[in-house]
This record gives structure tokens, C-alpha cells and sequence, in this order.
């Protein structure tokens, strides 16, 4: 797995989540092919448990690729059916097991970060459900070892019962893993503004930053999802909206591209997108306008 850092043409490092439709190898040619430089990808379908296991032929069409090079950073986002924070089901064994085989597949591809979301307590309250999380993160690195895959811990939008959505819960988790430093964090704007994160103005992103810094550390970021909220400040809704539409604004995205401290750390878009991926290239575009002081 190649972990060095990218050069400095592919910057900023800036991409979509992108298809996989006809094989992993065609998310590399689909975001080239837009302009990314960087992408993100589910390793299996994100609505199964598993799936057959990779041919050695996927995995050289995408190790291989001649265009991997123009992409500086390429992660993958676990799917949605993984629930660590729960224990003592059917449920929680098939979770261990496709998480596993995630990582092992990202192990394959040569992709180091694999964005998770850490859970639901389904009830049984957030101290419960953090416990079983760290419980279940060092079985799974218990069990693997050897693997430079990282797991990345995405900020939620606290919908439900889910864990993640303030700082401190992710802090607990990373303070009593056996192994944090094989852990990451994937920031999600549209997550951590419905979760209560005032970010509709640049001083309310610089507030949340400083805190994520003071709270969890500028070091654990490695990713960034930069995604509008169509849900309001505080509601807990997860729903993402395209750059402009929703309730963020675009100053607060022209203060995270500007940002010198957030800079080199990757960022995704997860914005909703027809087919052609016309919104992502016009998205991109509007991202890369406010570095060079323009508009578009």
C-alpha cells in the first residue's frame, strides 16, 4: 500500500463519491474523467453483507490502472448495513464479518482509509453502545493484525440512536481503543450541522473546527465529506443537499477550501448527482474557484 503523499499538482485533493457500475476499475476512469483528485467508493455493494470475493484480475484493473496516478487519494465508505454499536445478535456477528471483509478488500486495492459510521446503541444508551464499539473495533484489529487499512470514524448527524454525533463520542472511542492509532476521522459537514454544529457562517466553521481540534485533534482528520444539509441546524435529519441549495451557505465552503489548516486533508463530495455527474463537475468547479479568488 503506497502511503506516500501525493504531489503537489493533484492539489487540492477534491472528488466525489463515484460509481463502480461495470467493476471498481471504472470508478477510477469515471472520476479522471470529471476532473477528481481524489474519490471515494463502496468495495461491495453498500446494501449487502458480502459478496464474492475479489478475482485477481479486479484487483490488478485497479491497482494497475494507468490513471490511479492522477487520483491522490482514493478511500472507500463501509456499507450501511455495519453496526458496531450493538452486541449479542445475528446482526453483530454478520457486522464483524462483512466489516472484515472490507477491510481486507481495501487491504487489495491499495486503499488506506475505510470511512465508518460507528453505530446505533438501538436503544440501550450512548455509553453502552461507545463500549461496544471500542469492544468490537479491537476484536476486529485483534483478529487482523497485519492490515495498514485504516477504519475512520465518520461524524453522524445523531439521527436515532446513532453514535457519533458530537465530538466526545468519537474522543471516548479513540481514548479507550486498545490500538488508536489505527483509527481515522471523517468529518461530514451536512452530519455535524443538523447535529448541532452551527456552520452557516465561516466564524461558526472556524468555532467547530478549533473545537474538533481541541476535542478530538486536527491530526485525526483525514478526510473531509463536504456535503450541504437540506435538514435544518440541530434537527438530527441526515440529508444531504448540492453546494448553494441548502442550509450551510456557500461562504462556509469557501473558508474550509481556503482553510490553510485543512489544505491537504482529502474532500468528498456526497451530493446527489444524475448519471452524467454534471452537479459533481460544476461542484468542483465552484470548490476550486474560491482558492483561486474567483466566482463562478
Amino acid at each position: 500500500m503506497n502511503n506516500s503523499p501525493p504531489s503537489a499538482d493533484l492539489f487540492p485533493l477534491l472528488g466525489s463519491h463515484v460509481p463502480t457500475i461495470g467493476g471498481l476499475a471504472k470508478a477510477i476512469d469515471r472520476g479522471v474523467g470529471i476532473g477528481c483528485t481524489a474519490i471515494q467508493i463502496f468495495v461491495k455493494n453498500n446494501m449487502q453483507w458480502f459478496a464474492k470475493p475479489l478475482s485477481q484480475q479486479e484487483i490488478i484493473l485497479f491497482t494497475e490502472h494507468p490513471q490511479r496516478k492522477r487520483l491522490g487519494a482514493v478511500v472507500a465508505h463501509a456499507g450501511y448495513l455495519i453496526n458496531l454499536g450493538v452486541e449479542g445478535s445475528e446482526n453483530h456477528e454478520k457486522s464483524l464479518r462483512s466489516l472484515a471483509d472490507e477491510m481486507l478488500r481495501c487491504e487489495q486495492l491499495g486503499i488506506r482509509s475505510l470511512v465508518l459510521h460507528p453505530g446505533s446503541h438501538l436503544g440501550a444508551g450512548i455509553e453502552m453502545g461507545i463500549a461496544c464499539v471500542v469492544r468490537n473495533l479491537d476484536r476486529l484489529h485483534a483478529e487482523h493484525p497485519g492490515l495498514q487499512v485504516r477504519i475512520t470514524l465518520e461524524t453522524t448527524a445523531g439521527q436515532g440512536a446513532c453514535i457519533g454525533a458530537r465530538f466526545e463520542e468519537i474522543a471516548l472511542i479513540l481514548a479507550a481503543v486498545k490500538d488508536p492509532l489505527r483509527l481515522e476521522v471523517c468529518l461530514d459537514t451536512a452530519h455535524s450541522f443538523a447535529a448541532g454544529y452551527d456552520l452557516s457562517a465561516p466564524s461558526g466553521a472556524e468555532n467547530m473546527f478549533s473545537e474538533f481540534d481541541r476535542v478530538i485533534g486536527l491530526g485525526r482528520l483525514s478526510i473531509l465529506h463536504l456535503n450541504e444539509s437540506k435538514a435544518p441546524l440541530g434537527s438530527r435529519i441526515d440529508r444531504h443537499d448540492n453546494l448553494g441549495k441548502g442550509k450551510i451557505g456557500l461562504e462556509t465552503f469557501r473558508w474550509i477550501m481556503t482553510s490553510e489548516d485543512l489544505s491537504r486533508i482529502p474532500k468528498i463530495l456526497e451530493t446527489p448527482k444524475g448519471k452524467d455527474l454534471a452537479e459533481d463537475i460544476e461542484a468542483m468547479a465552484l470548490l476550486r474557484s474560491f482558492i483561486l479568488g474567483n466566482s463562478i
